[in-house]
């Protein structure tokens, strides 16, 4: 049976199943939608999210990111994991990446995607992903939030990019984690192609002819539409679904785009070229266009269906903006990130820091900023929380801490709380601090360790955002501190290390550095 067929009989099921009984139960329940963008970077829109208009910001053209941030509030210090399966599951979980060990991308059951090391093995982290069950070998079993709303009288809508768990576990399924609908979501990262053209990466059949070939669009096969705007319309479809059901709904709009392949959305990309961008800005600036024409799509939405005024929308990229390039497609980098550090894989901040904007309206004032900083799993608790869901169990223990307090601009709690990141792997790509690292921010302050040598950077963020100055040397004692609260937290949630291959020896923590 073909996902579209799937998608008719599900949608058919939940509207037969529900009635009019649920929507006066769960009226004051506000609508949310987490609109999820992959790889996109801190700098790619024209929001600014630093204290100052960049030239970045100013390539790119995203006026409903505009209109989203003038009605409600933009967070200059959002964090993620460094690469996407860490982070996705880290927001359907709660857990911190050092606790759920998704600690790298997934795709094949069993299979680790760690590139080889010279002189580390790298630990047997959890390749296969989250799964709703406890059956399934090196996976995390959890409680995932989509499963809570839907106990709890939520519609749930998965649509686009998923990449939760491995292929050929249930996992990889959106449907096995509480979704009533999922739309093109399964084990892969990324999509063969954004064009219906050449059927999202399918054959004339509709059969994949690859892992990434997208799955369950095939009535848009062979026309003109690109994935971005089919993705739209199937959750404008499904939001309508969950109006005839009468049951608020939550829509986890998460977009293949930006992720590559780089490949051209029309009518955007001939403008870009016009104001002078080399092809491969100017196909990746359409795409980032794209994707906020969707944003704009599903605010006009719910203006039109008069839920606006009780619906949450909630905007974030999954890692920051792609940099490094010239190994696996050759050219300029398409996102930089600057004045950030660095981009996707990286501990510096260009691999972490993302765009978030959060409109609840009656919450948040419009047109306002937060400098407090959080991290993915932080969403699990906060949408539970704007749900009015204050009573739930987990399997899992939840590290994230809810940030809807700092939504009226009041709270200020998150200030002196330490963020932890852990990537006890090695990426695909090499560059500017790029792992095997863990990573602690207390304060303005950040401590990298990194595992291959076992050496120290320290930045303080609010001066040096670039991550220019390390200051280590120059502070010991802060670095013995921080370092021993990073070991001891790693320890705490049963965190993993690489090994030394010479000897087979775990490398040591990083508050046992310098040790006898």
């Amino acid at each position: 049976m073909h996902l579209s067929i799937k998608l008719v009989f599900l949608i058919l099921l939940s509207v037969g199943a529900c009635g009019q009984k649920v929507a006066n139960e769960h009226s004051s329940h506000p609508n949310i939608i987490f609109f999820l963008v992959d790889d996109m970077g801190w700098q790619d829109t024209s929001v600014a999210f630093w204290q100052t208009v960049t030239a970045q910001n100013r390539l790119y053209s995203t006026p409903n990111m505009e209109r989203l941030a003038g009605a409600g509030m933009k967070f200059t210090q959002a964090y993620t994991s460094a690469v996407c399966s860490p982070s996705r599951c880290s927001l359907i979980s709660g857990m911190n990446a050092a606790r759920h060990r998704v600690t790298n991308w997934t795709l094949e059951r069993n299979t680790s995607k760690d590139a080889v090391d010279e002189k580390l093995t790298f630990p047997l982290w959890n390749v296969n992903g989250i799964q709703p069950v406890d059956s399934i070998e090196r996976s995390t079993y959890i409680t995932p939030l989509p499963e809570i709303l839907r106990k709890n009288g939520y519609f749930t809508i998965h649509v686009g990019k998923a990449h939760f768990a491995a292929r050929n576990t249930p996992g990889a399924d959106p449907l096995s984690f509480g979704f009533d609908i999922n739309v093109a979501g399964h084990a892969s990262g990324g999509p063969a192609s954004y064009q219906a053209i050449e059927n999202y990466g399918n054959d004339q059949n509709g059969h994949a002819k690859s892992v990434w070939s997208v799955p369950g669009l095939e009535k848009y096969h062979a026309t003109e539409l690109n994935l971005t705007e089919a993705l739209t319309l199937e959750a404008k479809a499904a939001m309508d679904s969950a109006q005839a059901c009468g049951k608020p709904f939550y829509l986890y709009m998460s977009h293949y785009a930006v992720h590559v392949p780089l490949q051209p959305h029309d009518p955007y990309y001939a403008k870009y070229r016009t104001q002078g961008l080399d092809q491969q800005q100017a196909v990746y600036a359409s795409m980032i266009e794209g994707m906020d024409k969707s944003l704009g799509d599903l605010m006009d939405y719910v203006r039109i269906r008069g839920i606006e005024n009780n619906t949450v929308i909630i905007f974030l990229s999954d890692n920051g903006g792609y940099t490094a390039s010239a190994k696996v497609r050759g050219g300029q980098p398409h996102s930089h990130n600057r004045p950030l550090n660095s981009g996707k894989g990286s501990a510096y901040e260009g691999g972490i820091r993302v765009p978030m904007i959060v409109k609840w309206p009656g919450k948040t004032n419009p047109a306002t900023a937060s400098a407090q900083y959080l991290i993915a799993e932080d969403f699990f608790p906060s949408i539970l929380e704007m749900a009015g869901i204050h009573r739930y169990k987990t399997i899992q223990k939840v590290d994230g801490k809810s940030f809807v307090a700092q939504l009226s601009g009041n709270n200020t709690d998150n200030i002196s709380r330490d963020l932890i990141w852990h990537f006890p792997n090695k990426w695909e790509e090499s560059g500017p601090g790029i792992g095997p690292t863990s990573t602690l921010r207390q304060g303005d302050w950040k401590l990298i360790f990194y595992y291959h040598d076992s050496h120290f950077e320290l930045f303080d963020i609010r001066s040096d955002i670039g991550e220019l100055q390390n200051l280590a040397d120059q502070q010991p004692d802060r670095v013995k501190k921080m370092s021993a609260d990073l070991g001891r937290r790693l320890r705490s949630m049963h965190a993993q290390r690489p090994a030394h291959k010479a000897t087979g020896q775990l490398v040591a923590w990083p508050d046992e550095i310098g040790k006898n």
